[in-house]
């Protein structure tokens, strides 16, 4: 077995190079009859697909999209949940040498069309359930070619990829590690959304954390249930599997508990990732595992693992839940990690070490020193210390780069404060974005306010988390109304409607506190650790 400095070292030589292919790292270098990918239906019917299946229909699927105009470099983003429709999909796009722009499925049309454009894609391929969210608005015009995976349009003018397909399957692209195959979306330092291209070369710092810090061997049965179109799914429950020549499972059904214990045991799960949120659901609603349910490794990321929750869960499976923490601009680079060539004593209240191939300290907030042990500071990555440090910078340009380093360009910034004592543990304490997370899926606070303040009679939005017991954080807001309103229980379902419609499903508030004033610094930002101790609502 080689070192993990080394393994590091073999992954960089194998995935950055002049003719890395996307595709023929993921799929067409696999055998052909090796399990690739398992889905499964609400009522547990399973759809079993062969590296070969992937290949042959990821390959028709880049026929229709090259007979559709698509070329290396153009962006096709996905509407689609979770399943092998996807995963061909993202395949069939990467044999072009084009860059997956993946979209989550509870985004309402208004969030949709505004990534797209900021993207600016060339063709969306969705599924007939989703194909209402990409009507124009009303008096636009899309500039994008709508296309299913069906051998029929879901509507008039739209593409059907498998529909005719003829002639001869394109080359398979080799682009080499620098060029990009994802374009994702992330709030940056001012807490916007802003959009920033994966290099192939970033496989390496994917396929580190897969094996090193998750421990997916190939007897495991993995299960990976955060969804594909975030960063921790797509990275780790689509990219990696197919990366190691492993099968990823994809439950194509929404989290309901019992559901989640009847794939752990039907199907054998030795090896778990979950947000925490699945953690504490399965808390309160179970008492006892089944019996066949006998799981190797437990993991956690996306939002903070409460003591408690990791406490039940190794009493409840006989092992310990290992946390670890990732950010789109870098994938998971700090964690409990669970190979035992990197496994490191648990502390309390650490999220653990740096991963193999990355180096992190605490920056002194003042001159961004590095930190002594102990003192509070800003978590940073040493780009030039951390071979697997991929991130090039956001598409919008240095005004919202710049505030992501160091002047001096040494240190990555990640936005999250704590400390790290002298053997390398860290420890998180908030983040610098003031993101909520709940249920394991991250929102800024800055897009749920601009949905609300469309509402006529808002003048002054402020979002920010409240406890929930088991999504972890629920969305809040304290709304100052314009003259002639009075707040309510029928204003604040319109305004929760609002952010239903003009942002995401999963984002609305679920309290609301109708107020005279926001509390305020001196400059004028809203402070919102004031409202969160304050909480109330409707």
């Amino acid at each position: 077995m080689p070192t993990p400095a080394r393994q590091v070292t073999d992954w960089l030589a194998t995935y950055d190079t002049p003719d890395s292919s996307v595709a023929h790292l993921l799929c067409d270098r696999h055998p052909r009859t090796a399990p690739a990918l398992t889905e499964i239906a609400p009522d547990l019917t399973p759809t079993h697909l062969g590296y070969g299946d992937l290949a042959d229909r990821s390959t028709r699927l880049a026929t229709g999209l090259a007979q559709a105009g698509i070329t290396a470099g153009d962006r096709v983003a996905t509407l689609l949940g979770r399943g092998a429709d996807l995963a061909a999909t993202a395949l069939a796009i990467w044999r072009l040498g084009a860059v997956h722009v993946p979209l989550f499925t509870a985004l309402a049309p208004t969030a949709i069309r505004q990534r797209l454009t900021a993207s600016r894609t060339s063709l969306v391929v969705c599924d007939e359930q989703r194909r209402h969210k990409l009507d124009p608005a009303p008096g636009d015009t899309a500039p994008w070619q709508v296309a299913t995976t069906a051998e029929h349009p879901a509507r008039p003018g739209d593409l059907a990829l498998l529909e005719g397909v003829s002639g001869p399957a394109p080359a398979t692209a080799a682009l080499g590690g620098s060029a990009p195959f994802l374009h994702l979306f992330a709030p940056g330092p001012t807490g916007r959304h802003h959009g920033f291209d994966v290099p192939v070369r970033a496989l390496a710092a994917f396929h580190a954390h897969h094996h090193y810090g998750l421990d997916v061997t190939d007897d495991d049965v993995y299960w990976n249930t955060h969804d594909p179109s975030w960063t921790y799914g797509l990275f780790y429950g689509l990219i990696t599997p197919l990366l190691a020549g492993q099968r990823t499972i994809q439950l194509r059904a929404g989290f309901d508990p019992e559901l989640t214990l009847d794939v752990l045991g039907m199907y054998g799960v030795t090896n778990l990732s979950a947000a925490p949120t699945v953690y504490r659901t399965l808390r309160a609603t179970v008492k006892t595992p089944p019996p066949e349910i006998s799981l190797r490794c437990l993991s956690s990321a996306g939002e903070p693992l409460p003591a408690d929750v990791a406490d039940w869960a190794a009493d409840v499976f006989g092992i310990p839940v290992h946390d670890h923490h990732n950010q789109a601009e870098l994938g998971a680079c700090v964690g409990r990690h669970q190979h035992p060539d990197v496994a490191a004593e648990p502390r309390a209240a650490s999220i653990g070490t740096a991963l193999p191939g990355w180096s992190l300290t605490v920056l002194d907030p003042l001159d961004d020193a590095e930190a002594m042990p102990g003192a509070r500071g800003r978590v940073a990555v040493d780009t030039k210390a951390s071979p697997l440090f991929w991130f090039d910078g956001y598409e919008d340009g240095d005004e919202f780069t710049g505030p992501r380093f160091t002047p001096d360009g040494r240190w990555f910034l990640t936005g999250v404060t704590g400390t790290r004592d002298r053997e390398g543990y860290f420890y998180f304490s908030d983040r610098d974005d003031e993101a909520i997370i709940s249920g394991g899926y991250r929102i800024v606070p800055g897009d749920v306010e601009t949905a609300l303040q469309e509402h006529p009679g808002v003048v002054e939005a402020a979002v920010y988390g409240a406890p929930d017991e088991l999504a972890g954080q629920s969305v809040a807001a304290s709304i100052v109304l314009a003259e002639g309103y009075t707040g309510g229980d029928e204003l604040a379902e319109q305004l929760r409607e609002l952010v239903r419609t003009r942002f995401a499903e999963h984002a609305y508030p679920r309290v609301i506190d109708f107020v005279a004033e926001l509390p305020k610094s001196p400059s004028g930002k809203i402070r919102r650790s004031r409202l969160r101790a304050r909480g109330g609502g409707s």
